[in-house]
């Protein structure tokens, strides 16, 4: 592949972007809210997930300036262990891929059903209206990957620029608002004990997990980034690290 058409620095930082800062933002925090008896838990799980991301990225990020190959997962637990076992893990992660895609456009499709109907009551007619929206993102999207390497970057770029500039959009209110008002997102019981605050703080985990996770993929950009031994740690670890602050 020639140079330039490989992704430089600010094309490959999109995508880690991408992959961390996904819609689950958008929908976990309420759960970890519902789950965590008290603010405090709420704050610890998020800056646990962050630390843990921060750990995993910089290990892949590693582990991709190392061995920069397409389809470096793959790569890595055939040369680690056997071809089989990365056979087997490569199933696993097309599946789990798959399935996250799938939750992604499910929730992405909910926020536009919103905005475009409003006042539809028919529950059966919307999850109809979801699906399609679904659906028809995945098709755009997988066409758009199939143009090549350039095109399907500069969209990255592009709708990842969108998406920074509404998630700061979304909250500058939050600096105005007024430091008298209460917020009954975090609820629980009235004297839980230890375990309910260490269920509460697991429950809690996952959800950040969910949210922070994706710069796993990064791996298997190897061959497509250009100097990966720098661009690939740099790109990877320092996304990870603003984004969990």
């Amino acid at each position: 592949m020639r140079q330039k058409n490989k992704l430089g620095l600010f094309d490959f930082t999109m995508i880690v972007v991408s992959l961390v800062i996904g819609m689950g933002i958008f929908r976990t925090p309420v759960n970890v809210a519902a789950a965590s008896p008290s603010p405090i838990i709420f704050f610890c799980a998020w800056l646990a997930g962050g630390l843990v991301a921060l750990c995993g990225a910089l290990t892949y990020a590693e582990i991709g300036s190392r061995l920069p190959v397409t389809g470096g997962y793959y790569k890595v637990f055939s040369y680690a262990y056997h071809p089989s076992i990365a056979f087997a893990i490569n199933c696993i992660i097309l599946v789990s891929n798959g399935a996250s895609g799938a939750a992604v456009a499910l929730v992405g499709s909910e926020y536009i059903t919103g905005v475009i109907m409003p006042g539809a009551k028919n529950a059966g007619y919307i999850q109809t209206v979801h699906i399609s929206i679904a659906l028809a993102a995945i098709v755009i999207f997988y066409g758009v990957n199939m143009l090549g390497l350039r095109p399907s970057a500069k969209t990255q770029n592009v709708l990842m620029i969108i998406k920074i500039c509404l998630i700061l959009l979304l909250i500058t209110p939050v600096f105005f608002a007024s430091s008298n008002i209460s917020s009954d997102l975090i609820a629980g019981s009235i004297n839980p004990t230890f375990q309910e605050y260490l269920k509460a703080f697991g429950i809690g985990l996952v959800a950040v997990s969910f949210t922070y996770g994706g710069y796993q993929q990064t791996i298997n950009f190897g061959a497509e980034v250009n100097k990966p031994a720098r661009n690939i740690p740099l790109s990877t670890s320092s996304t990870t690290f603003f984004w969990k602050e």
